[in-house]
């Protein structure tokens, strides 16, 4: 990546006037100008004062491969047709403020202290910036959009709606700084002598460092890659926060008359829903971000220039990587996207349509949610033959190596290009994928895993569901209807309250061990009670729930891989043994191979 940089210096003037031409405009990424009030007259009293204000940072235009739409600063209105030669990346908010009080002729909306949108203009008040005892800052002062200043009953105080009001009251305006100031200095020098005097010293203390300052500015050659501008703009821009691939991608495809953003988000005002919300009416995608999607769809087309360039001829090693990093993202045409965005959207749905028979409904209880991008990539391609009970077993194994290998906690975008093609591989018949074959659970992790932080742990609780956990009380197994319905979660077997009165440490009670999936009213008829006390209970049953028969109870915490004799006779150590083993072979079952570290 070679990237050019020049640096120079710009009259504030000439920068100006270049915002009002158009030939400085922003990138369509940038977000809005956000600065307030305090923060204007801030920025105009250090300038008054030759302070540096800081560095910007431009583009050159012409880059044929960089191709972003473009927007002119806020309160700026070149003509319709102005093509800019620079794109500014860093500084918006500074030019965009300087512009706006100096140069647009217009009212500034801006926002108060407490953020509350205001309108200014700026003035400088001459008496004030030409005494030296006196902070430059309180010279700079702003004015609502009447130019009247009130008390706090809202009775008018002093009036400068009027240049004549204006020099009475020794308020120069801002918007004059590189205008047409003569009339009004030479009107102001005839009040008086003292006034002549003043503002000599005036025209030296502000007039003269504002039509010297020069902008210091750093140039980005139109030879600059966009990743370039990417990584830059994240490096530099003074606002902190961060630039993502699918605003650039936002800014690229709109130069061709593509709106990417409405396309992911709708159009509320039509009623038309985006490729977000039709994600998200699935419970279990509803964390699925514009991020996801677009790397879903570049692994597709990465590998569909692959599979051309490995059809033209070229070697194995020569042909390009089936990849979705943030550069191979950034690649993207709007043909390619146009080409796989409908498949891979439906490649998101019958990933949402997996998870459910694996007993994963929500959002909130996905292991990983980078798991998805590859697994909707593969399931993309595959279309039709995604239903095979081949696929879906397959399928099935690779995620739970996934999840209790804990596979998809770091260098995702790695694991997502290696995982896609050998999956469609794997499908194709031949060698499973590395991660089905290098994955590994510890026993010792078990006892580890006490919170939804780990995705293990989720993974515990939604394989004690697909493989047939019944509620306690209802007998039900997890369905949509019954998870939702019936406020499924995970809770603790021996009841937290009885595990701390007898003497049962939280790292051990605390565990996935000790949990399992219930109902919210099961739960609270559990309450804090002994096992044995509260089997009873539901074996008698009251008011709100029938009895429940004995044997018929013992076959249901059989469904949750307890150990009954244990848990009816309140033996937490023997219930926690059985049932570690138990769960261990449930992972084991699920990812098709022996836990590490049990003793045969």
């Amino acid at each position: 990546m070679t990237t050019t940089f020049s640096p120079d210096k710009i009259a504030l003037s000439d920068m100006l006037r270049s915002v009002a031409d158009g030939k400085l405009q922003l990138p369509d990424f940038q977000r809005g100008w956000v600065w307030n009030d305090d923060h204007i007259r801030s920025l105009l009293a250090s300038i008054s004062m030759s302070f540096p204000v800081g560095a910007v940072m431009t583009l050159a235009t012409g880059n044929p491969d960089v191709k972003f739409k473009t927007r002119p600063l806020e309160g700026a209105e070149p003509p319709v047709n102005a093509r800019p030669d620079f794109l500014l990346l860093d500084g918006q908010q500074r030019m965009t403020s300087l512009f706006q009080a100096i140069a647009s002729g217009k009212v500034v909306d801006t926002r108060d202290a407490r953020d509350k949108d205001i309108q200014r203009w700026y003035y400088v008040d001459i008496r004030k910036a030409v005494d030296p005892n006196v902070d430059r800052e309180e010279a700079f002062v702003s004015l609502p959009k009447d130019r009247l200043t009130r008390n706090f009953r809202g009775e008018v105080v002093v009036d400068y709606s009027t240049p004549e009001l204006e020099r009475a009251g020794g308020l120069f305006p801002v918007g004059l700084m590189f205008g047409e100031y003569e009339d009004w200095a030479e009107e102001y020098r005839d009040l008086s002598p003292e006034h002549k005097e003043r503002w000599k010293a005036f025209r030296k203390a502000v007039l003269e460092p504002f039509q010297k300052y020069q902008v210091p500015v750093i140039a980005m050659g139109n030879g600059t890659p966009k990743e370039a501008v990417c990584l830059v703009f994240e490096k530099v821009n003074t606002g902190g926060v961060s630039l993502t691939v699918f605003e650039l991608l936002t800014a690229t495809f709109a130069a061709e008359n593509f709106h990417l953003r409405e396309a992911w988000l709708g159009d509320p005002k039509s009623g038309v829903t985006g490729i977000q919300g039709r994600l998200h009416k699935h419970p279990v995608l509803g964390n699925v971000e514009n991020t996801d999607f677009l790397q879903a769809v570049t692994l597709l087309a990465t590998r569909a220039r692959r599979l051309e360039q490995l059809q033209a001829g070229k070697t194995d090693s020569e042909a390009a990587a089936v990849s979705c990093k943030r550069k191979d993202v950034l690649k993207l045409t709007l043909q390619e996207y146009q080409a796989h965005a409908q498949a891979v959207e439906q490649g998101f749905v019958r990933a949402a349509q997996f998870l459910r028979t694996q007993k994963m409904f929500t959002a909130r209880d996905l292991p990983y949610r980078t798991q998805l991008v590859p697994m909707a990539a593969a399931l993309a391609v595959l279309g039709d033959k995604a239903q095979s009970v081949a696929v879906q077993d397959k399928l099935a194994e690779w995620y739970w190596n996934g999840v209790f290998g804990e596979l998809y906690a770091s260098a995702t975008e790695t694991r997502f290009a290696k995982d896609f093609p050998e999956l469609l591989a794997w499908m194709d018949g031949k060698d499973a994928p590395d991660t089905v074959r290098e994955a590994s659970f510890n026993a010792q992790r078990l006892d580890d895993l006490r919170t939804r932080n780990s995705a293990a742990y989720k993974g515990v609780y939604a394989l004690l569901m697909r493989d047939g956990a019944e509620d306690f009380r209802t007998g039900l197994p997890a369905t949509d209807t019954a998870y939702f319905d019936e406020s499924i979660d995970i809770h603790h077997i021996f009841p937290q309250d009885w595990c701390e009165k007898h003497g049962i440490k939280k790292r051990v009670y605390d565990s996935v061990i000790n949990k399992t999936p219930l109902a919210y009213r099961t739960n609270r008829k559990i309450g804090g009670s002994a096992p044995s006390a509260y089997l009873a209970r539901l074996q008698k049953g009251d008011k709100d729930t029938p009895p429940v028969d004995g044997e018929r109870l013992d076959e249901i915490l059989e469904t949750h891989v307890i150990d009954v004799a244990a848990l009816r006779s309140d033996n937490f150590e023997a219930f926690f043994m059985a049932r570690r083993k138990a769960l261990l072979d449930r992972i084991a079952g699920a990812m098709k191979k022996p836990v590490v570290g049990v003793e045969a």
